[in-house]
């Protein structure tokens, strides 16, 4: 049993997991903030681009 515990102490495959899934949430996290100034940034250039056409 204490062989079993001092593998299980050492055994780090599960990190390798967790960081990717925390990298994920990191970069989502960045594109659901940048998304609202793009889309901001758009509707202005479509009313200038609608208005340059009128």
């Amino acid at each position: 049993m204490t062989k079993f515990m001092k593998t299980f102490a050492k055994d780090e495959s599960g990190a390798t997991a967790i960081e990717y899934g925390l990298i994920a949430a990191g970069i989502s996290i960045a594109i659901i903030s940048i998304i609202p100034t793009i889309g901001t940034n758009l509707l202005a250039k479509f009313t200038a681009v609608s208005g340059a056409l009128e």
